[in-house]
């Protein structure tokens, strides 16, 4: 993407905005498997079958608080690895709704996009004029992503330190412009939301 600089100022402009006008006030980390497939087509096989795993940290803040109710913004940075397929490294934001259960259950779903660099797992090789190929060097491409995500979470300390189980579905483009221009991947969350107080 030739518009990977102004992107990534872009984000990076915004993060400041926000953290300016709205406090950052937690940090996340989770490990994350996932499977390529349609929305929703392989659910049961983030828990049953092969494990592509991964690591996804995070901060963010709310936009509007109620008893019940939260509108939310995250910035996220993660790692996958997905065996055969490809390397990935998001780095993207959501913004969602939480519905509080009780004083220490809650549900949500969010909506995201950000940027995605992805690094093929195996070697490229590159066909030249004499009929050869030369091997090439595997910086990666930048893509685009937009994500959807629903997803519990629970108190488990007096410090407001929440576990946390999402399931998202992201889109990749384009993948392969020739024949696979987006491609959709299951991922299951697990982790830790801690609560901090920025200055």
């Amino acid at each position: 993407m030739k518009q990977f600089p102004i992107f990534i100022f872009l984000v990076s402009f915004s993060l400041i905005v926000f953290s300016q006008k709205h406090k950052l006030d937690r940090i996340s980390i989770a490990i994350t498997t996932l499977h390529t497939d349609l929305p929703f087509g392989s659910f049961g096989k983030l828990f049953t079958e092969e494990f592509h795993p991964g690591i996804e940290i995070g901060t963010g803040f709310n936009w509007k608080i109620k008893p019940k109710h939260e509108w939310f913004e995250t910035f996220k940075l993660g790692y996958s690895y997905q065996r055969f397929v490809q390397h990935t490294i998001p780095f993207y934001s959501e913004f969602g709704y939480r519905h509080n259960f009780l004083k220490t259950f809650a549900a949500n779903v969010a909506l995201g996009a950000g940027y995605l660099h992805a690094i093929s797992a195996e070697k490229v090789f590159k066909l030249e004029k004499d009929g050869t190929y030369k091997k090439k060097t595997n910086v990666g491409r930048s893509q685009a992503m937009a994500s959807f995500s629903v997803g519990i979470d629970g108190k488990i300390s007096s410090s407001g330190a929440k576990l946390f189980l999402n399931y998202q579905q992201r889109l990749q483009f384009p993948f392969i412009r020739s024949y696979v221009p987006l491609l959709p991947t299951n991922m299951m969350m697990l982790g830790v939301k801690f609560p901090f107080k920025s200055k």
